[in-house]
């Protein structure tokens, strides 16, 4: 039974600290809140300090369990020294018997369930990978290091600041039961604030409406930070409306600071820090006083949450805003064409037929759109009967502008933040006739409840479908659960087996790096891998096969430079120009590779030299949608004598056109050839054996496939040629050992 005390302890003491530095917080400012709101205003702000804390004692190395347990009980102690646990403020009218009667009954019962799941082992797709996998990597290193193999690790992360807090006492559970917390908080937070501004029937269906929706069920269960985000956006729309209300100074602080949360906990929650702003800027201007002090008091605030994210980008990869931007923001990790090609991915899930079925795959399908809010939702347009209220024309504003990110991320759980605005609409909408009121909201409980949900989602929405007491008490130990429910657990296992500390794995698709101790390479989460995967997957590829050569016959002369220009447009977004060896020839013989010679290439300047390693396994790619003015440039340092140059190229580059000039020795640059003749070559024998020697030099020591990767049954059809034994297949992966 020590496990689920450490799981309780880790979760409680990061709710208990984050509190405690809150309330310090608000009381150290003399703000006056009622009882009720003080508790989680003072939560979401405390979070934010220990968020703070936590990413400062990872900048300096010190992510130890003993610092963290420290930096907690001074907290606590000094809260309690100070008596902020105590109550204070006045609480808020009582609520109608029948209304408060459904809203515990039903908040309480839903509580319940979502507890026992948030407390079972963690099995979630995205936590089980990078919200937790880094957090557990942070514990293990003590603290940040560079990270250039992983794009998640560049995100702001907030909120898994948090998470890693937790996790150093309980583990995954105890993360998942910080995000739980941010659940209850967030429902608390939507009845309190209805309550201050009147609307008390329509903050108890609201909070529900939202508490009990399946998606936020299932988000908010698990170390995602969907929830936890939406419930940052809400507590800075909160502490506005405070602000105007009261005009105390004393709120612009923590109201910079949890808007400057939004953008630590997700990037496309920034537009947080963009309301708390314009919303002070907008009231004082219009009643025309002084605006600029308070302005930049919010920003400062905010700017102390977003400033070390964004500095942590800066030092690391040089682009603030990293994997993002990546146009702007030229750099080696991330490549514009991967940026171009997720962001599509993002807008466009595989499976959506049209835009025009997105309603009801976010209300009442769930499957391709990765879990459903639930039929209550499609009545959304009712909030607009809210118009007739100050506070439903602002909640209908804030749920409009937190909309606007929506279609970079077209998943159902980005709609969370919006659906909790546009959700107290609704409840103002419904709480004029209170009867039909209590007939929807005890059907969005019933059509909400675990077990009726496959009467009407798809079979394989995202959804909570069992009650796992057992699993969350460890009655059923946590391994047997594992692997009876998530097969990706037995898949960690075998990695943490066979493979050596110290040493990577590269795969395709990813693995559950929460439950290994080793460096997971997912093919398309940098640069970097990018190139382990073009490699890998070159020599089973016709189309990336480099056996297509394109000559430029010149003039015997000599020549400082050459560079080849690429001038064509390229029919698809996913169209690369690549060049599997530059080649110089005088009189048939190929010039060799000299140490003075300089490279370079436009776009991605970082991989050019793979041009010119005399190696057919590798290739350099723009990894920008080919398109006029690229080129890549070879400058000998001295005039060197030729009279033939050679690009031995993949054929999956449809539409190029290229054209070489030269550098005189007098420095002119000068045309040489518009046009290349073509003519194929063979494929080198041993390229398989090849591209593994390229793997492991890249420091790739094992292999990870799936059966369901696309190109699964090439792989074993190739295993002698590349070269590669196979360890162990188990779950439906096989784990390879590159000789």
């Amino acid at each position: 039974m020590l496990k689920p005390v450490a799981i309780l302890f880790g979760a409680l003491f990061t709710v208990a600290v984050s509190l405690a530095l809150g309330k310090l917080l608000l009381r150290g400012l003399r703000i006056r809140l009622y009882r009720q709101e003080e508790n989680v205003l003072g939560f979401v702000a405390g979070s934010a300090c220990l968020s703070l804390v936590v990413f400062l004692l990872g900048a300096v190395g010190l992510m130890y369990k003993p610092v963290f347990l420290a930096v907690g009980a001074l907290a606590l102690g000094i809260a309690i020294r100070q008596k902020v646990f105590w109550p204070a403020g006045d609480p808020f009218p009582p609520l109608p018997r029948l209304w408060k009667f459904m809203f515990w009954g039903l908040f309480s019962l839903f509580s319940a369930v979502y507890f026992i799941n948030a407390m079972a082992p963690e099995t979630s797709a995205d936590g089980t990978t990078y919200h937790l996998g880094l957090a557990a990597r942070y514990l293990r290193e003590r603290g940040f290091r560079p990270i250039s193999t992983n794009m998640y690790a560049s995100l702001s992360q907030g909120v898994e600041m948090l998470y890693t807090y937790a996790f150093a006492f309980g583990r995954h559970s105890a993360a998942a039961l910080v995000h739980f917390s941010f659940l209850v908080v967030l429902a608390l937070s939507l009845l309190s604030y209805a309550r201050r501004f009147q609307h008390a029937v329509a903050g108890v269906l609201g909070a529900l409406f939202v508490f009990l929706s399946p998606v936020v069920g299932m988000d908010g269960t698990t170390a995602y930070n969907d929830v936890a985000t939406a419930c940052i956006v809400f507590a800075t729309f909160y502490l506005a409306q405070i602000w105007d209300q009261e005009r105390e100074d004393g709120l612009l602080a923590p109201l910079g600071l949890v808007a400057g949360f939004c953008y630590a906990a997700k990037y496309v929650a920034f537009l947080g820090v963009l309301y708390a702003i314009g919303f002070v800027a907008w009231k004082l201007r219009r009643q025309k006083k002084p605006l600029l002090k308070p302005v930049l008091l919010v920003t400062g605030c905010a700017a102390v949450m977003i400033a070390p994210w964004i500095l942590k980008n800066v030092v690391w990869s040089g682009n603030p805003f990293a994997p993002l931007l990546n146009r702007y923001f030229p750099n080696p990790y991330a490549t514009v064409g991967f940026e171009t090609e997720y962001r599509a991915h993002m807008a466009w899930y595989e499976g959506l037929k049209s835009y025009w079925d997105i309603p009801l795959e976010v209300t009442v399908r769930g499957q391709t759109l990765v879990g459903f809010l639930g039929p209550l939702f499609l009545l959304t347009p009712l909030a607009l009967y809210a118009l007739r209220w100050r506070e439903g024309r602002r909640l209908l504003f804030a749920g409009a502008l937190f909309l606007l990110t929506y279609p970079s991320n077209i998943g159902t759980r980005f709609l969370i933040a919006p659906a909790v605005f546009f959700a107290l609409a609704v409840g103002m909408f419904f709480a004029r006739w209170q009867r039909v009121a209590l007939v929807v909201l005890l059907a969005h409980a019933v059509l909400s409840w675990p077990k009726w949900l496959t009467l009407y989602c798809s079979p394989h929405a995202w959804r909570l479908s069992r009650i796992p007491w057992k699993a969350a008490l460890r009655i059923e130990p946590e391994e047997a659960y594992l692997n009876r429910v998530f097969p990706l657990y037995g898949v960690a296992r075998m990695i943490e087996e066979h493979v050596p500390p110290g040493r990577k794995v590269f795969t395709f698709t990813g693995a559950p790096d929460a439950y290994t101790t080793r460096e997971i390479l997912v093919g398309y989460q940098s640069a970097s891998n990018t190139v382990l995967a073009d490699i890998l997957l070159g020599p089973v590829t016709p189309a990336f096969h480099p056996t297509w050569r394109l000559s430029f016959a010149v003039p015997a002369a000599k020549y400082r430079a050459l560079r080849v220009w690429q001038t064509g447009a390229a029919a698809q977004r996913d169209t690369y120009w690549s060049v599997s060896e530059f080649r110089v020839f005088l009189k048939d013989k190929e010039l060799p590779r000299q140490s003075i010679w300089r490279l370079r290439a436009q776009p991605n300047p970082w991989d050019v030299q793979l041009a010119f390693d005399n190696s057919l396994a590798t290739r350099w790619r723009s990894w920008q949608t080919m398109s006029w003015g690229m080129y890549v440039e070879l400058d000998f340092g001295v005039a060197e004598e030729i009279d033939r140059v050679a690009l031995d190229c993949a054929r999956d580059q449809y539409g190029m056109k290229l054209w070489l000039e030269g550098q005189d020795e007098s420095g002119r640059w000068k045309m040489l050839a518009d046009r290349a003749a073509d003519s194929g070559i063979p494929l080198p024998a041993g390229i398989h054996r090849l591209a593994a020697e390229e793997m492991k030099a890249r420091g790739a020591d094992y292999l990870l496939l799936y059966n369901s990767d696309f190109w699964a049954e090439s792989f074993r059809r190739n295993e002698l040629l590349y070269g590669i034994t196979l360890l162990e297949e188990r779950n439906g992966a096989r784990l390879y050992r590159l000789k």
